[in-house]
């Protein structure tokens, strides 16, 4: 069991760095758009120039984490301080300059970006803004992959929640001084809530440079290290352009086709909506599967490595399972209880449909990513670029089609784009789940890993629905939502040790989890021990 716990280490870190990095994200996002004079139509400015900053943030540095992990997990364990050293030095000047290419793109073609692509010509300020930290990000990707081979993910985990609070920090003071000085101007105000996304990532780059004590300067820089750097990062890569591409479509779609039918002001605000509320929701519990997928990826590429083929076939049952009672009750509660939680956090419930669509959606983006960090692992990195494009196409052909029809039906409208997306990955991950199945070969039991977590789901929406119902008439609504979620959470962790679907290997996997019941069978020992000297003194009187 030893073996095994270190594939878990780092998880809880990154998973509580990830609830971190939502909650004061979520701070900032309900302050600008309940902030007056922002709203959904400065959501709209934002989060369109956001959308190309990060586009082109992907292609200059999103898949490079995994692929430095990969590389150095793979000489983490021969000891070869100086390859690692290689890997480190020659990583950082690749996307040195690719991060440079990045950010002069964004700055110098931002008029052409806001006017052309964005339809949305304010968001010109909000992308030069920007335009710097792809430079700052590229560098941090780099680093964050190094600490990750290295195992050391507790460091990844600080540098992702200093940089979020930093940035609700600085897009608060920022927004409130722009706010005061320029009594109110949204495209300002959108620009500088932009520029602090900068300002973020440069503390974090310089948290991250600060914590490394390995000693690269005098490492030759050798193109075979760019070769096998290149190698695996392009197709990770293409992945992760192709996931922020997909999200892209929305950016470039949703204003340009609505505007025809309801205007061009409220076509933006309906993408306000999408992207302001919808998207930051509905990308809270994925991220903690994002997290989790994080540290696969070095540990899978080491098992594949060492040909230890059980064993992986374990950890990628364990975290196809995990993945599974994560993502289950977010997209069933969120469902349910969609009105509830934009009333919560926005005092309206604008986009509530939207908002059960995309709760669906959460399930198989995070079956997706965990399946696509283990094909990674294993070598197979085309296997996601090509899944991801197939869903990609037909996003695609979906939006332009779905879009265009009236928002009075079900289908039509900014609703249209969601279920794009929603089909989108309902395809790409069933294409990769299989093939993964396939070369790992292992089996999914059905009744362990789907029809359990959804009885325990059922349970759950049950509580939620009658601690609600009970507690609304007694005490103020909000207050009742909360409750009945905490109430909801307890009964469904209780379901899963009532239905045991995790056995006890699965169980010990879990730090916290595990830990307890070393403490409990340290408590049992003591206790059969006193018993037992109680009955030999007793037999020796």
């Amino acid at each position: 069991m030893k073996k095994r716990n270190y594939i878990f280490n780092g998880v809880v870190a990154l998973i509580i760095s990830q609830c971190i990095v939502k909650i004061f994200g979520l701070v900032y996002k309900l302050y600008l758009a309940n902030k007056q004079g922002f709203g959904d139509s400065g959501n709209a400015i934002y989060n369109s120039g956001y959308q190309i900053y990060a586009l082109l943030l992907t292609i200059s540095s999103i898949g490079v984490p995994n692929a430095v992990a990969k590389l150095i997990a793979e000489k983490r364990f021969s000891g070869d301080e100086k390859e690692i050293a290689k890997i480190l030095k020659s990583s950082l000047i690749i996307f040195s300059i690719i991060g440079i290419a990045g950010s002069l793109i964004l700055a110098i073609f931002a008029d052409f970006i806001s006017n052309n692509l964005l339809n949305i010509k304010e968001a010109k300020y909000s992308i030069i803004a920007l335009s710097p930290a792809i430079f700052n990000v590229c560098l941090i990707s780099v680093y964050r992959g190094f600490y990750n081979g290295l195992n050391k993910v507790n460091i990844t985990a600080k540098s992702q929640t200093i940089e979020q609070i930093l940035k609700t920090v600085f897009t608060i003071v920022l927004v409130e001084i722009v706010f005061i000085l320029t009594n109110a101007n949204t495209v300002i105000m959108a620009a500088i809530a932009n520029f602090a996304t900068t300002l973020a990532t440069l503390c974090s780059f310089i948290y991250l440079y600060r914590k490394n004590n390995l000693k690269y300067i005098s490492v030759r820089f050798e193109r075979k290290s760019v070769k096998r750097i290149l190698k695996v990062s392009i197709p990770i890569s293409l992945s992760a352009i192709l996931a922020s591409l997909n999200r892209n479509i929305d950016s470039i779609t949703v204003v340009r086709f609505l505007k025809n039918s309801i205007g061009e002001h409220e076509a933006k605000i309906q993408y306000g909506i999408l992207s302001g509320k919808i998207d930051v929701l509905s990308s809270v519990p994925v991220s903690f599967i994002i997290a989790i997928a994080t540290t696969i990826i070095p540990t899978v590429a080491l098992l594949n490595a060492q040909n230890d083929k059980e064993h992986l076939k374990k950890v990628a049952k364990t975290y196809i399972l995990f993945t599974i009672l994560l993502v289950l009750p977010c997209g069933v509660g969120i469902f349910a209880f969609s009105d509830q939680i934009l009333y919560l956090l926005f005092n309206n419930n604008n986009g509530s449909i939207l908002l059960k669509i995309s709760a669906v959606s959460i399930i198989f983006i995070s079956i997706e990513q965990i399946t696509h960090a283990i094909l990674q692992g294993i070598g197979k990195v085309f296997v996601p670029t090509v899944s991801l494009l197939i869903g990609v196409i037909i996003k695609i052909i979906l939006n332009i089609n779905l879009i265009k029809l009236p928002q009075t039906y079900f289908i039509g409208g900014t609703a249209g784009a969601c279920i794009a997306t929603l089909v989108c990955h309902i395809v790409a991950s069933n294409i990769s789940f299989r093939i993964m199945i396939k070369k790992l070969n292992i089996k999914i039991k059905i009744f362990k890993y789907v029809l359990k977590p959804a009885i325990a789901s059922g349970i759950m929406l049950l509580c939620l629905y009658s601690s609600y119902f009970l507690l609304k008439g007694i005490i103020i609504e909000n207050i009742a939502i909360i409750l009945a979620i905490l109430v909801a959470i307890f009964m469904y962790i209780a379901s899963i040790f009532i239905l045991k679907i995790l056995n006890e290997e699965e169980l010990n996997l879990i730090p916290f989890i595990s830990n307890l019941i070393k403490f409990s069978e340290k408590i049992n020992f003591i206790r059969k021990n006193k018993e037992k000297r109680r009955i030999l003194h007793k037999f020796g009187e």
